[in-house]
């Protein structure tokens, strides 16, 4: 029997020594919804983000994926990464910076984590690349190198490769901050489109309309803490806490996507 929620963050805390990023963050996210983190620089959203598959491993709260704790071996003891390879593959992630693998052809990239950690045949995964190449219009490119793609097309290649691993989540950190201004939009509609598919996700992101068309719901976070949580529209329409009112008007005034 599947779990109610598909994520499940309870208490989640962070802190490097006496410097604490996170405090009580806690959030469930139900199948194929979408929701949004915004907030200002150093809020603590991609903390978060990152510390979902312990890219960055939570110093309080439990998160479970499916039911299942992640990075717990359920005696106390943290998973080591080679444990926690298998939870890590039902979570795709996209990051700022593409982190593609220069040396390899984009079907080698978006193929190569399918062969790893599930073990996928080579030719199986490679029609597994092309099909998610395909899906973000860059099925033309699958033997080009990374170097000869621009930007956004690389962005889009690192989608690809995320969803080549067949994830039940997919994390996206701030996907368009790296990129100039006129290859975000190539980047946002890809986006949307797998929110079209009903793929359940949770995005960091400075681009607030953006956040308003996609998400489902909307969190917003300040000092390492969800300050203020609702319905995508409604929150952005009608905040109540000062803070994000505050926020939003410096949005406002500044004429700027992001805080």
């Amino acid at each position: 029997m599947a779990a109610e929620y598909l994520l499940q963050v309870t208490g989640l805390g962070k802190a490097y020594g006496h410097h604490t990023v996170l405090t009580d963050v806690s959030f469930a996210l139900t199948r194929g919804e979408r929701i949004a983190l915004i907030g200002p620089s150093g809020s603590g959203k991609s903390t978060c983000l990152r510390a979902i598959n312990y890219l960055e491993p939570p110093t309080a709260g439990d998160i479970r994926l499916d039911g299942k704790a992640i990075g717990s071996r359920g005696d106390g003891r943290r998973m080591s990464d080679l444990e926690l390879a298998p939870q890590r593959a039902e979570i795709g992630m996209v990051f700022q910076h593409f982190h593609l693998w220069p040396h390899l052809s984009v079907r080698a990239n978006v193929s190569l984590q399918p062969r790893k950690v599930r073990g996928i045949a080579r030719s199986q995964a490679s029609r597994m690349a092309e099909a998610m190449l395909a899906k973000v219009h860059l099925d033309h490119k699958v033997d080009e190198m990374p170097g000869r793609l621009s930007g956004g097309q690389q962005q889009r290649v690192a989608i690809a490769r995320a969803l080549a691993q067949q994830p039940k989540l997919l994390l996206f950190d701030e996907p368009t901050s790296a990129l100039d201004p006129e290859l975000v939009g190539e980047v946002l509609s890809v986006i949307k489109e797998l929110a079209g598919e009903g793929r359940a996700m949770v995005l960091v992101t400075h681009e607030i309309a953006f956040a308003r068309e996609v998400a489902d719901r909307i969190l917003f976070m300040d000092g390492g803490r969800i300050v203020e949580q609702g319905p995508a529209k409604d929150l952005l329409d009608n905040p109540q806490s000062p803070r994000l009112k505050q926020f939003l008007a410096s949005l406002s005034r500044g004429g700027r996507r992001d805080g």
